[in-house]
């Protein structure tokens, strides 16, 4: 909710008991409140970013309620309607469910999503064009799902069948593996679809995958990216492949990533909150950004383990 401010001179002037009229200051607060799904390096760094732009932008003007829901859809679910309650001047919505929870909940406070791979998928949008409109908009962290196909082409020419594995429960993992599997088809590859509903599924399902699957894809999933190491568990012993749709889910269980930067891609959605908090522009009108840089990543020590070499112009991953 937005505060106005009495200057600290004028109030120092009125605890003494300056007989002069107090000046009051023309500084807004506003409160801005973050709901990121769950806990994973890709989200944290993409929040981090957020918040370096804002405080760079509007510095103590800013304070942020900033609440994890652990990977729970319910407790997004009450962190938003919280927000709601308070009134806060904008919400980050940071990863897919809570920006549907967000969308739900209110029609008029201001709505930034981030890591969100497909907004039209995301909330359902027949003719989706860029602009989301009303109080809604935000940056994708979708990076070319046919450049995700063409790393699995130049690592593996001769796999043929492609396990993509996936959180049922989760729009954008659809979306992705729609537009990756036609592109795989177009290389010439077979694939299946491996689904989990929950995190509970997953080292069951990933044992399907490997036992009969030449490498596995994994896209920009949440759940997936929360338990990586439950996958790399399964499938770097048994030797199996993973090619991630982002470098930090790389960096667990992965051999090699088409990728961006979270935290970049959150420091754009902070330099859009400010131009939307300030009034410079309306965010019904706003396009979904895009991250504007990609880059074809590796993970050093599982490549070495499945005695797989990459390209040069790949780059590795440094452990965190």
């Amino acid at each position: 909710m937005k505060k106005q401010c009495l200057s600290l001179l004028a109030l120092s002037g009125l605890l003494a008991g300056a007989a002069v009229f107090p000046v009051y200051g023309a500084e807004t607060t506003y409160t801005v409140g973050i709901c990121q799904f769950v806990q994973h390096e890709a989200l944290d760094a993409a929040t981090n970013g957020f918040k370096d732009a804002l405080l760079e932008q509007l510095g103590d003007q800013i304070i942020f309620d900033e609440q994890n829901a652990q990977g729970d859809y319910s407790t997004c679910t009450s962190i938003i309607n919280g927000f709601v309650s308070q009134d806060v001047d904008l919400i980050l919505a940071n990863a897919t469910a809570s920006l549907q929870a967000a969308a739900t909940a209110t029609s008029d406070i201001p709505i930034l999503g981030t890591s969100v791979s497909e907004y039209g998928a995301a909330l359902q949008l027949d003719q989706f064009d860029g602009t989301v409109g009303g109080n809604i908009s935000g940056t994708s962290d979708l990076a070319p799902l046919d450049g995700q196909a063409a790393v699995i082409k130049e690592l593996f020419p001769n796999a043929r069948h492609i396990g993509l594995l996936y959180c049922s429960a989760e729009p954008n993992s659809q979306y992705q593996i729609d537009v990756v599997s036609e592109e795989l088809e177009k290389l010439g590859y077979t694939y299946e679809c491996y689904t989990f509903s929950d995190s509970n599924d997953i080292s069951s399902v990933t044992m399907n995958a490997a036992s009969k699957c030449d490498v596995i894809y994994v896209p920009t999933d949440n759940t997936a990216a929360s338990n990586a190491e439950l996958i790399a568990n399964v499938c770097v012993p048994d030797g199996i492949p993973v090619v991630a749709g982002e470098e930090n889910t790389c960096m667990h269980c992965g051999v090699a990533s088409f990728s961006i930067d979270y935290y970049d891609l959150g420091y754009t959605t902070g330099q859009m909150a400010a131009r939307v908090l300030t009034g410079e522009e309306d965010i019904s009108t706003m396009p979904i950004e895009y991250a504007s840089n990609y880059t074809k990543r590796y993970n050093p020590e599982i490549c070495s383990q499945l005695g797989i070499e990459v390209p040069d112009d790949y780059v590795a991953l440094e452990s965190k």
